[in-house]
């Protein structure tokens, strides 16, 4: 077995050019395949479905989370195709393997009042106060992802209709609206904070940095973060959280799922369809706590 294994990994490195970093992922699956074909003293002509199955039993019941399970048997496909491609053994005995579901987590979210502590805490009258509430706003108003509030540019954004035009995954369009509240942070950061902030390479982009150019990812990052704390909320606060905390608090309030679809950006449905499971699980907390049978 461990001769057919370094065959394997050469083949991948020499003849695949595949990186050092998958060969490394490869031989921890087949190493893992191969200690447990030790310990119930296997051969490799006697593994089959049922036991290659039992295998990643196993390796569930070590801990391995479902998508490292994924992997897992991405790699015993790959790796029994190249033994039954090359004559090494008769048959292909993963080939009936079928991966293990993804499981779909919830994502978190801000409870509005936490949400609304966070946007009032912040003091507009110092240093950069102004930008950091237009930058928290809209990311809670519009839902915006990171990259998309990073790379927005002035000319994308409409003051008398009250939108913003972003460029999301996929290089797509899509048009945003701008919440009244969001709004007046935004026209008093463009009115009077972001002009001291203009450089002589400054662009267009809405959020400038200190020394006038694009804020990076990480910074906004940073901003969020540090904004959080302190307001006080002690829980890690992050950009996405905030654009969840948004479709999670339209679907509460009555919004239809195609329309947070388009907000969002999604280009399919059940991506947005978790936020579903979010408003169910609250439905179902507030039976548990106010029925009398609950």
């Amino acid at each position: 077995m461990e001769r057919e294994i370094d065959g394997f990994i050469r083949y991948v490195a020499v003849e695949r050019g595949l990186s050092d970093a998958y060969q490394i992922s490869l031989r921890q699956s087949l190493d893992a395949l191969r200690g447990w074909m030790e310990r119930k003293t296997l051969d490799l002509v006697d593994v089959g479905t049922e036991e290659l199955a039992s295998f990643l039993g196993t390796r569930k019941s070590e801990g391995l989370s479902v998508s490292s399970l994924r992997i897992t048997t991405v790699h015993l496909k790959v790796f029994f195709r190249w033994l039954a491609g090359t004559d090494r053994l008769p048959m292909d005995p993963a080939e009936p393997l079928l991966s293990p579901r993804t499981e779909q987590s919830l994502p978190e979210t801000l409870n509005r009042e936490w949400v609304e502590k966070m946007l009032e805490a912040v003091d507009v009258g110092q240093p950069l106060g102004l930008r950091d509430r237009a930058i928290l706003e809209l990311f809670y108003s519009s839902g915006l992802r990171l990259s998309e509030l990073c790379g927005l540019r002035l000319e994308e954004f409409d003051a008398e209709d009250r939108f913003l035009r972003v460029t999301g995954k996929g290089n797509k369009t899509r048009v945003v609206p701008v919440g009244g509240k969001a709004l007046a942070a935004l026209e008093a950061y463009l009115a009077k904070e972001r002009r001291s902030l203009v450089g002589k390479r400054t662009g267009s982009e809405v959020f400038l940095s200190i020394r006038g150019g694009r804020l990076s990812p990480d910074r906004v990052r940073q901003i969020v973060k540090e904004r959080a704390a302190a307001a006080g909320i002690d829980r890690k606060v992050y950009p996405h959280l905030l654009r969840h905390s948004f479709a999670t608090h339209l679907l509460e309030g009555g919004a239809d799922l195609r329309v947070i679809q388009e907000l969002l950006g999604h280009a399919d449905i059940s991506t947005t369809q978790i936020y579903t499971h979010v408003d169910g699980a609250r439905l179902k907390s507030i039976h548990k706590r106010f029925h009398p049978r609950g």
